[in-house]
């Protein structure tokens, strides 16, 4: 639909005004006409265009009869070469076609457009009539905008999106590009003026940040000494700036924005940020102006997205401490056996925390309100599972896993809720609860996994099981092998028969395996699995009695809890009994994996990782490739 505006002539003095292409000004005549009045002619220049309309929408012919809904609407189909270079008037007539007197328009024409990337095809096209909407799917539209929630400074510990500035020319890949596109006189009509205007809501979202220009065109000396002692980009809208005068250029000109995300979609927000660009007309000394043209845009903030297993490794990341030089070299042998690269975050940057998972990465915060933060609010918590299809529902992206507490639980531990309610509002990895506080530490990344397969759903799911460990060791008892010893050359060594005869053991393995069994039901309805999906390592556990009730670890390495790169895995060392020189759980382990086509290296985390209760997965990050599929293709 054709935007119109309405105007008001004047019989007494002549009228100026901005017309903007593809828009329509309507003029009620009998408005604007002097008593007496019963009928008007009409004289324009070449450039512009008219009808008059009748009550009933009939045209009539000239000289019109006045009317009370006497209707004029102007357009116009090329821009001015100057300020006030078309004309228009309008003569009224009395009883006796007499003349009553002339009003007299001037006007200037004008082009502007607003542009994004609406058809996301990577090209800022020109006035797409979808831009100032949004919608979901393969035959949606709109423009997509990211969060810029890393760091382009190695010195600076604040986010990107926390400072009103660019600091690096590559800051401006993090933001998406809009394009202001102009065409007309090389200047508009004195007082008037474009503006880009937010609003207060979106203004917690969004920043637009644009390039320096002179005043004039022909002030380029004075561009380049502006840009000796001032930074490059300056910051048009955004926090605390809800509107901000932009230049106009003059001629056909194109002046370039870059869009910032500043926060991902949650519970109060629902990811949409509109753009506003108007063209402001004087009214006269002592009162603001007043807009007659909008053009507005739209984007939709990327949602925080995970990458399962399955997807290409591209980098890994790790720490590097004062004990776990040997664990160091490890990850760096399979890395490179992989060609992959490396990244180590050393003591000076990780302050000691080997849980730390990689520099100049991206992050998100959320702030618990009255709630009390656990372990379960680590990222060890929150995993994501492969592309799945579940009753006939597609995920292409797979889904998110965190863990919380027994829905029957009085006492339990539970992500805090501001978190969960973020997850939850991302809306392209419908998140799957867990009960994970049946653990010390909580995270779902304890008991389970996921690993590239070459059939059926190209996946398979770990799970960690004790009845699995069970029948491990009760094989090697069976065939001679009771004697053999856990933990060799440990502290801790404990023979099979030892292991076998420990009542109180097997009853917490009973639990324990109750629990996972538990989760084992709701991820095949949740992710459409079948039996023939899962693949069950031999994990045995241990209880701890804590205050808020009895909690499992792993008894040994916990081995599911590894570094997935593409076909080869990086698996804790569970320091088993050994057969003819070899661990019986890294070789039962091998049999279940590598018919898969995936190879196994069993790292030692022992000292620097297990007994922290942590192990490979925990103590490493793995970059991946995106996935291919793109998230705004869904059907929401």
């Amino acid at each position: 639909m054709v935007s119109q505006r309405s105007l008001t002539i004047d019989t007494e003095k002549a009228t100026g005004t901005t017309y903007v292409l593809g828009t329509e000004l309507t003029v009620n005549l009998n408005r604007c006409a002097p008593p007496q009045s019963k009928s008007f002619s009409i004289k324009c220049g070449p450039n512009v265009h008219y009808k008059v309309t009748s009550p009933a929408g009939v045209r009539s012919a000239a000289p019109y009869p006045l009317t009370p809904n006497s209707v004029l609407i102007v357009t116009m189909d090329t821009v001015s070469e100057t300020a006030n270079d078309s004309k228009l008037s309008v003569r009224y007539y009395g009883e006796k076609t007499e003349s009553l007197g002339d009003a007299v328009l001037h006007l200037t024409a004008v082009e502007i457009s607003l542009d994004v990337d609406a058809d996301r095809d990577g090209v800022v096209e020109k006035n797409n009539p979808n831009k100032g909407s949004w919608k979901w799917g393969p035959n949606g539209h709109g423009a997509v905008l990211l969060v810029n929630c890393d760091s382009e400074t190695t010195y600076k510990k604040t986010l990107d999106s926390e400072v009103d500035e660019i600091n690096k020319v590559s800051d401006l890949q993090d933001m998406s590009k809009m394009i202001l596109r102009t065409n007309g006189p090389a200047e508009l009509p004195e007082g008037y003026k474009l503006t880009m205007h937010i609003s207060q809501t979106t203004s917690e979202n969004v920043r637009v940040f644009r390039p320096r220009t002179s005043a004039k065109k022909d002030d380029v000396w004075k561009h380049k000494l502006l840009k000796l002692f001032l930074k490059d980009y300056i910051m048009v809208v955004g926090t605390d700036t809800l509107t901000e005068e932009v230049p106009y250029l003059g001629g056909k000109t194109e002046l370039a924005f870059f869009v910032e995300g500043l926060r991902f979609p949650d519970k109060d927000f629902d990811g949409l940020v509109t753009i506003n660009l108007s063209l402001l007309e004087p009214c006269g000394k002592g009162f603001p102006e007043t807009p007659i043209f909008t053009d507005t845009v739209v984007f939709h903030i990327s949602p925080w997205i995970m990458t399962p297993n399955t997807l290409k490794p591209v980098e890994v990341y790790v720490c590097s401490t004062n004990d776990n030089y040997t664990f160091l070299k490890s990850i760096k042998n399979l890395v490179d056996k992989c060609g992959y690269k490396l990244k180590i975050c050393y003591e000076y940057m990780n302050r000691g925390d080997r849980w730390m998972q990689g520099p100049d990465f991206g992050y998100v915060t959320r702030n618990a309100l009255n709630e009390k933060v656990s372990s379960l609010d680590s990222f060890g918590n929150l995993e994501v599972s492969p592309p799945v299809t579940v009753n006939g529902k597609s995920y292409p992206l797979g889904r998110i896993i965190i863990g919380v507490a027994f829905p029957t639980a009085t006492r339990g531990r539970n992500m805090t809720q501001v978190v969960q309610d973020f997850l939850w509002a991302q809306k392209v990895q419908e998140p799957i609860a867990l009960y994970s506080d049946w653990l010390v530490v909580g995270h779902v990344d304890e008991f389970m996994t996921f690993v590239p397969a070459p059939d059926r759903k190209k996946f398979r799911l770990l799970l960690a099981s004790p009845d699995a460990g069970y029948k491990v060791f009760k094989s090697l008892q069976k065939k001679g092998h009771g004697e053999a010893e856990m933990f060799p050359g440990l502290p801790e060594v404990i023979s099979v028969n030892e292991i076998l005869s420990d009542k109180k053991l097997q009853a917490e393995n009973r639990y324990v395996q109750n629990c996972i069994d538990w989760n084992r039901d709701v991820l095949k309805k949740e992710l459409g699995l079948d039996d023939e999906d899962i693949i069950d390592l031999p994990i045995l556990f241990k209880v701890l009695e804590e205050k808020t009730g009895p909690r499992a670890v792993a008894y040994y390495p916990d081995m599911v809890n590894m570094i997935v790169l593409g076909d080869q895995l990086g698996i804790p060392k569970p320091f088993g009994p050994k057969v003819n020189g070899r661990c019986a759980l890294e070789t039962e382990v091998c049999s279940l994996l590598e018919p898969l086509g995936l190879k196994c290296t069993f790292i030692d985390d022992f000292a620097p990782y297990h007994k922290l209760l942590g192990e490979v997965h925990c103590g490493s990050n793995v970059l991946r490739e995106r996935s291919p599929f793109r998230w705004w293709n869904l059907e929401l």
